[in-house]
């Protein structure tokens, strides 16, 4: 589910930025960037700097990203991705930067009477669980700002809708009774809810492992009545290491004016 995920964050990424997804498969695509995407993404600054010199013709790369695993990078020329791969956090961080909000519309076929649209917040978060081991988790939710309803695989839901930058015609707005930040922090509090319903036998592993490599370090000063600098650095480093930690980061999110049937 996780890497379904990712494929659909991945197209859904492309397609608002105007790259051509020129192959699609269940378990990979070909994207042709942008002149843009390719200056954020493929860290060639010293060719378009030489492009923009010379008035050469631009010509953008293509990226081939495989997002199931079994699939071999000699065998299908791509990248692949997960949650874990540097790629990945490198779009997650563009798309941070490109696009931090938006506001959008859903363009639904109306038989010539006049249509309300319900504002939803939704918002795309990682929730990562860090130790010396790592684990991101990607959720998208939506919350409703009328009834306060929240969905989960919120912009699975959004790629069955056709939407638009503009509010239609024969549409109409509906004024939210929730504000948007106080629907983040909605969103804030059932994120919340959802990781203290997880399993966190993972801290306590890496509080194991901790423990182990202390005792193994106190060994090897145990004999020195003064620990010196070095001692205090390695525990440091040991801490910095092992400490479990969960780290939770906005990705993007936007406010989306749909129809009272759009998930129904």
């Amino acid at each position: 589910m996780q890497q379904q995920q990712i494929s659909q964050f991945l197209e859904s990424f492309f397609t608002a930025n105007s790259c051509q997804i020129t192959n699609k498969h269940p378990g990979y695509m070909t994207v042709q960037l942008t002149i843009e995407m390719d200056k954020e993404l493929m860290n060639r600054p010293f060719y378009w700097t030489y492009l923009e010199k010379t008035g050469g013709t631009p010509n953008p790369m293509e990226l081939t990203l495989l997002t199931d695993a079994k699939l071999s990078p000699t065998e299908i020329k791509g990248e692949t991705i997960h949650f874990g791969s540097p790629r990945l956090h490198q779009i997650f961080r563009t798309s941070k930067k490109l696009g931090g909000h938006i506001r959008l519309y859903e363009n639904s076929p109306h038989k010539g009477s006049s249509q309300s649209l319900h504002p939803w917040l939704g918002v795309n978060v990682i929730v990562s669980y860090q130790s010396d081991k790592k684990k991101d988790h990607l959720y998208s939710i939506g919350l409703h700002l009328i009834s306060g309803a929240i969905i989960e695989n919120f912009q699975e839901h959004l790629e069955k809708i056709t939407l638009t930058p503009r509010i239609p015609d024969l549409c109409f707005t509906t004024t939210p009774m929730i504000k948007p930040q106080s629907g983040l922090h909605r969103i804030q509090n059932y994120i919340q809810s959802k990781i203290e319903q997880d399993d966190h036998s993972w801290a306590d592993d890496a509080r194991q492992r901790w423990n182990a490599d202390m005792m193994l370090l106190s060994h090897f000063y145990e004999d020195l009545e003064e620990k010196p600098e070095a001692y205090r650095l390695e525990k440091e480093a040991l801490r910095e290491l092992y400490d479990p930690q969960i780290n939770i980061s906005i990705v993007n999110g936007g406010i989306f004016y749909l129809s009272q049937h759009a998930f129904h």
